[in-house]
C-alpha cells in the first residue's frame, strides 16, 4: 500500500476514534468543541488552507544517528554529521546588515561559524536597532571575558582562591563570576542564560556557563578569543564548589535566602544589609527557578545586590526569564532604560547576539530551509503546538488552533495558486506526527508551498545532545516564518518569537500540574490572543516591592511591564511608545 493509501486508512480510523471519543466527552469538553470547531470537528474542518505547524517542542526530534529519510518532510539526520566545512560557497562581503548593525563584532573566523553572519541573510531586515549603549556595554564585556576567562592568570588565581575558602576580590584584577547553572530543556536554558549575562553585564562578572554536554555541539562562542563555557573538572575528588553545581538547590545552605536568615547577615536599624563575618563569603548561590522562597526573591532589591555585589562566585540556578525583574530592581533600572530604549526589545538583541548555531546545526538548517521549499513560500505561517496536559484530548487542541487561525485571518480560506509568489508553506514540528498528518490529509492538495515536519520524537529529553541540535534547528526555522501562532507557558516559542521578532497569538494551554486538563480553561474565551511584545514572560516574579515593604501590582509600577497573556501571574516587558513589530 501507498503512502497516501495509508494515510486514507488512518484517517476513516482516527475519525471513527475521534467520533467515538467526542461523545463521551463531558458538557465543557463539548462546549469547547463547539467553541473552537464550530462545525463538524476539528479533523474535518476546512478552514487551514495553509498552517506553518511549528510545535514547541523543545526536543522533538529524531534520532540523529539515523541518517535516512523518515518520510519526505523530516529533517535527516545526515544533515548534522555530513556537514564538511568549506563544502558551501562563503559571503563574499561582510556588512553592516550581517553583523546586525553593530551588535556583533567582525572579530571572529567567518567559516568557524558561518550562521554569526548568514542570520541576517534568512530574517528580514528590521527597524529596531540595537542603542549605542547597548554596543559599547557589549564590547567591554567581551574585553572582561578575555581578561578573566578560563585560560587566564586571573581565572587560574580567581578558582584557588574559591577553592581554598578566600572570601575576596583580588584588587589587582577585579575580575569576579558569575557561572549559570544548566537546568531543565533548551528553551529554558536560553531564557536562563539569556538573564544571566544580562545580570552579568550589569554586575561587571564574567559569564561562564555550565552548559552541560551538548553546550559546544549547539552554539558557537559568542565573545571572542575566550570561551563562556565552564572548564570541567579535572578530578573527580577535588572539593572545588565548582564540581558539584549540579548538587545546589533550594535548601542548599550556600542560598542567598539561607543567608539571609541566618547569622551571616547582619541587618542595620535602617534596613541595610552587611556580612557579618570581616569577608564576604567565596560564593553564593542564588536560588532562582520555579516556586522560590520570599527570601530568595529578595535577589531583587537593591540591598541584597550591594550585598551580592562584595561575593567574588556567584552560582546561578533559574529556568526563568528573570529580565522583567531585573527591570525592577532599583539599581539596574538606570542602566537597563539606557542600553534598552525598546524595552521590548532585549532578548531580541541579546538573543541573536549570544546564539549562534555550530556549522553542523547551521547546515542542517539552512538545507532543509531551501530542499523543503520553505525558501520559496511567499507567505511562511507558524503554529507552535505543545501539550503540557497529557490527559488533554488532541481534537480539543486541534480545535483551538484551527479557530484561531480562522478567527483571526492568518491564513486565507482558498489557497494560492501554486508556484506563485503568494504561495504559503506548512512547517509542522511537534512531539507527535498527529497534528502534522490532520493538517496534512485535509489541507495538503490546496497548499502551494507544502506541508512539512522536520521531527516527531514522541517526548521531550532532557541533556541529550541530538535531541537539543534537533530542537535548535526547529527554533530558527520557526524563527524564518512571518505569523506565528504559538502555545501558552512554552519556552519553545518564546525563544522563536524573540529571534523573529513577531508578536505572536498565544493559545491557552491546560497546566501540566491539574490533576483535571479543564481547570483554568474558559470555553468563553478566544481561541488565542495576541501577545503585547516580542518579549518572552517572566512566569515567577517577585511581587515584593523592597522599599514599601509590601506586595504591589508589578503591571502598575511603571508602563513597560505588563502582564502576559498566557501566564496570569506573570510579567513582560513593552514598549512605552506606539511602536510595532
Amino acid at each position: 500500500m501507498d503512502a497516501q493509501g495509508g494515510g486514507a486508512a488512518r484517517r476513516v480510523g482516527t475519525a471513527k476514534q475521534q467520533s467515538s471519543s467526542t461523545t463521551t466527552l463531558p458538557a465543557l469538553v463539548e462546549a469547547m468543541t463547539r467553541r473552537w470547531c464550530p462545525l463538524r470537528g476539528c479533523a474535518t474542518r476546512r478552514a487551514l488552507p495553509a498552517v506553518c505547524v511549528a510545535a514547541a517542542v523543545a526536543g522533538a526530534v529524531i534520532v540523529l544517528a539515523a541518517g535516512s529519510w523518515g518520510s519526505p518532510n523530516e529533517m535527516p539526520g545526515s544533515l548534522f554529521f555530513d556537514y564538511a566545512q568549506g563544502s558551501e560557497p562563503l559571503l563574499k562581503n561582510i556588512t553592516a546588515e550581517h553583523l546586525l548593525d553593530g551588535l556583533l563584532t567582525a572579530n571572529f573566523s567567518y567559516p568557524s561559524c558561518r550562521s554569526r553572519y548568514e542570520f541576517a541573510v534568512h530574517h528580514k531586515s528590521s527597524p529596531h536597532k540595537p542603542s549605542p549603549y547597548l554596543i559599547a556595554k557589549l564590547r567591554k564585556q567581551e574585553a572582561l571575558q578575555q581578561r578573566c576567562g578560563p585560560g587566564t592568570a586571573a581565572h587560574k588565581k580567581a578558582v584557588r582562591r574559591l577553592d581554598s575558602g578566600e572570601g575576596v576580590v583580588d584588587d589587582d584584577d577585579g575580575c569576579r563570576y558569575l557561572v549559570y547553572i544548566s537546568y531543565r530543556g533548551l528553551g529554558n536554558r536560553m531564557l536562563a542564560i539569556t538573564s544571566a549575562f544580562l545580570y552579568a553585564v550589569l554586575t561587571d562578572r564574567v559569564l561562564l556557563v555550565d552548559g552541560g554536554k551538548d553546550a559546544d555541539a549547539l552554539f558557537c562562542e559568542p565573545f571572542p578569543g575566550t570561551t563562556w563555557l565552564l572548564p570541567r573538572a579535572t578530578s573527580w575528588f577535588s572539593r572545588s564548589p565548582l564540581t558539584r553545581l549540579q548538587g545546589y538547590e533550594g535548601g542548599s545552605t550556600e542560598t542567598l535566602g539561607n543567608m539571609l536568615q541566618s547569622d551571616a547577615v547582619t541587618v542595620s536599624a535602617d534596613g541595610n544589609v552587611s556580612w557579618s563575618a570581616a569577608r564576604p563569603p567565596p560564593y553564593l548561590y542564588l536560588h532562582l527557578s520555579g516556586v522560590y522562597g520570599f527570601h530568595d526573591k529578595l535577589f531583587f532589591c537593591g540591598a541584597q545586590q550591594r550585598l551580592l555585589g562584595e561575593v567574588p562566585w556567584l552560582f546561578m540556578w533559574t529556568d526563568n526569564y528573570i529580565v522583567p525583574g531585573l527591570f525592577l530592581t532599583p539599581p539596574f533600572r538606570g542602566e537597563l532604560e539606557a542600553m534598552f530604549p525598546e524595552k521590548d526589545a532585549v532578548f531580541y538583541h541579546l538573543g541573536r547576539y549570544l546564539f549562534h548555531p555550530t556549522n553542523p546545526v547551521w547546515n542542517a538548517i539552512t538545507t532543509y530551509y531551501h530542499s523543503s521549499g520553505l525558501a520559496g513560500a511567499g507567505k511562511r505561517v507558524g503554529v507552535q503546538i505543545r501539550v503540557f496536559q497529557k490527559k488533554q484530548p488532541p481534537q480539543v487542541v486541534l480545535g483551538q488552533l484551527v479557530s484561531c487561525v480562522r478567527d483571526e485571518k492568518l491564513l486565507p480560506e482558498t489557497s494560492a495558486g501554486k508556484g506563485t509568489s503568494s504561495s504559503v508553506a506548512v512547517l509542522v514540528t511537534s512531539l507527535s506526527s498527529w497534528y502534522h498528518e490532520r493538517i496534512r490529509d485535509e489541507y495538503g492538495g490546496r497548499v502551494a508551498g507544502g506541508v512539512h515536519q522536520p521531527s516527531h520524537e514522541g517526548r521531550q529529553r532532557w541533556r541529550d545532545a541530538a535531541h537539543d541540535m534537533r530542537a535548535l534547528s526547529e527554533m530558527y526555522l520557526l524563527s524564518m516564518c512571518h505569523v506565528l501562532v504559538t502555545s501558552g507557558y512554552s519556552t519553545f516559542g518564546y525563544v522563536a518569537q524573540g529571534l523573529a521578532g513577531l508578536r505572536p497569538w498565544v493559545m491557552p494551554r491546560a497546566p501540566m500540574w491539574a490533576a483535571d486538563w479543564r481547570e483554568g480553561l474558559d470555553p468563553r474565551e478566544p481561541p488565542c490572543r495576541r501577545a503585547v511584545s516580542v518579549e518572552p514572560c517572566f512566569h515567577s516574579p517577585s511581587y515584593y516591592d523592597c522599599a514599601a515593604g509590601r506586595d504591589v501590582e508589578l503591571d502598575k509600577v511603571t508602563p513597560y511591564i505588563s502582564r502576559c497573556v498566557d501566564v496570569k501571574y506573570g510579567i513582560k516587558l513593552v514598549n512605552e511608545s506606539s511602536s510595532q513589530w
